[in-house]
């Protein structure tokens, strides 16, 4: 079967998994497809999926809500645009977000060696000089959809607005964490999306804001 046979709902369905994984780094929900692609039902999502991954499109992982993955080498048939066909460019992986500030390259200290290829319209205008990656440690953001072992793509900058998703270092603690940022005044509110998780409170004179986040690259397994 090629992709001229799939109908015009399954190359929307399968344009959109796509281009929202490549500019998420994980794939879109049942309901997000649904509503992207104008379907109502999430049992006419699912029916078309299923038809994909028989003709070898996707593959899905059952009891997953984002469990889709794209099949590279069938998609190669297609007009979309893979991953690895996009102007890229390399960017420093600077370590983990969780213990101790990132440095940056040139900066005293050490960090890792280690880059990280990614798409150049994944952070728009953005100076590329400017953007580095970390690799997340812990769930605080797992609501966000943003997990243990993800990565993310920030942009150095020392400010932030509030809502901002920011690495933020904690001068007493010595410690650096992924959270969304909040200016309440006389000091910071640091929340988490994990409604286990209580937010940081702190004197503004105690946290300093290390980058802001671009975009995220999941891990998918």
């Amino acid at each position: 079967m090629t992709y001229e046979t799939l109908s015009d709902r399954q190359r929307a369905i399968l344009q959109y998994i796509q281009s929202y994984t490549a500019d998420n780094g994980f794939p879109p929900t049942i309901r997000e497809i649904g509503r992207e692609c104008a379907i109502p039902s999430t049992s006419v999502v699912n029916y078309n999926l299923n038809r994909l991954v028989d003709r070898g499109y996707i593959t899905r992982t059952p009891d997953k809500s984002r469990g889709l993955r794209l099949n590279k080498d069938s998609l190669r048939e297609t007009p979309f645009v893979l991953l690895e066909d996009r102007d890229v460019f390399s960017i420093p992986m600077i370590g983990k977000i969780v213990a101790g500030a990132p440095v940056w390259p040139g900066d005293s200290g050490s960090y890792t060696d280690e880059t990280l290829q990614i798409p150049r319209d994944l952070i728009g205008g953005t100076d590329s000089t400017q953007v580095y990656a970390l690799r997340v440690s812990g769930h605080s953001m797992v609501d966000a959809m943003i997990d243990d072992g993800d990565m993310v793509i920030l942009k150095r900058q020392e400010v932030a607005k509030n809502g901002d998703m920011v690495a933020a270092w904690l001068i007493d603690k010595n410690e650096t964490t992924l959270k969304h940022f909040f200016d309440e005044g006389s000091r910071v509110r640091l929340q988490p999306r994990n409604p286990t998780m209580a937010p940081i409170y702190v004197d503004k004179d105690k946290v300093q804001i290390q980058g802001r986040v671009l975009a995220v690259m999941r891990k998918l397994n």
